[in-house]
């Protein structure tokens, strides 16, 4: 399918109903759109089948809970299916789909209304093969976290992700490695690892860091495969002896970092940690992919 063609043809999910792209609205009171009062989540699609998507859901109802916004995310399961049908998306090697839940329409104020009624929109899309993503080593810069305290939240409040992610582009980096005080935490929209003497070294899941559903996949595939795995804190200035550094996400898999901050990771090529969870995470998607 060309982008001509799903631009012409594609439909979204907006608020219970299957709706061209072109003619979908929300509206200017929407609290989404006027505080970021929202969760949203993001799902691989490979040839038609929605990864680690109970993963997904559970992590968007968590996110929901912790907003007292009142929906359950289980219902937009079969919502998944029928969206990526709807868009001819079910032949794709690789796409995606974004689920987004706000607080919904109310007058403008900073306390929950009363009796709002979420809006729920869902969107489908090819997206570039992971392979891709994966093979091509990538280049990142270290940038202070300035994010808010609950980042384990997956708000659509977005923009120092936005800012750091240009800092990157700016510099003529792929992403960016946060730090807040020295401590590393993730990416603009990624985990981060690395490898120190073999040992597989991530950020605990705590208010710092979002639990990435790729991060939680790939743990379990490392500790699978014998890999020693560490989620602990650690720091920029560690960086410097990294042997490899990766990041995960839903949307570019295992993706190996050869340079950070203008200086070459380990011999500047994918290490054989990394080469050996992408492999592992390629046969994962191939499986059920949950």
């Amino acid at each position: 399918m060309t982008s001509e063609v799903a631009a012409c043809d594609s439909v979204v999910y907006l608020n219970g109903e299957f709706v061209p792209t072109a003619s979908a609205m929300v509206s200017v009171d929407d609290r989404g759109f006027l505080f970021a009062d929202a969760c949203y989540e993001v799902t691989l699609v490979v040839h038609g089948r929605c990864i680690a998507l109970d993963r997904h859901l559970a992590r968007l109802q968590g996110g929901l809970d912790e907003l007292r916004i009142e929906f359950d995310a289980t219902a937009l399961r079969p919502v998944h299916d029928e969206l990526i049908q709807r868009n001819h998306l079910d032949g794709e090697p690789t796409a995606s789909v974004y689920v987004q839940v706000t607080r919904g329409v109310a007058p403008r104020s900073h306390s929950f209304p009363v009796g709002a009624v979420p809006t729920v929109l869902m969107r489908a899309q090819a997206i570039p093969s992971l392979a891709g993503a994966a093979s091509n080593g990538a280049r990142a810069i270290t940038v202070e976290d300035i994010r808010w305290g609950r980042v384990d939240v997956k708000t659509t409040g977005l923009l120092p992700n936005v800012l750091a992610q240009q800092a990157a582009i700016d510099a003529g980096a792929d992403d960016v490695i946060l730090h807040r005080g020295g401590l590393v935490t993730e990416g603009s929209h990624t985990n981060v690892f690395a490898v120190f003497g073999h040992t597989l070294v991530t950020a605990p899941t705590d208010h710092r860091i979002l639990a990435g559903v790729t991060r939680g996949v790939v743990l379990e595939l490392a500790r699978r495969d014998g890999v020693p795995v560490e989620e602990r804190v650690w720091t920029v200035d560690e960086l410097a002896s990294a042997e490899e550094v990766l990041m995960t996400s839903t949307t570019a898999g295992v993706r190996p970092i050869v340079a950070v901050d203008g200086r070459v990771v380990g011999d500047g090529m994918r290490g054989p940690v990394t080469a050996q969870l992408q492999a592992s995470y390629a046969a994962f998607l191939k499986s059920d992919g949950d």
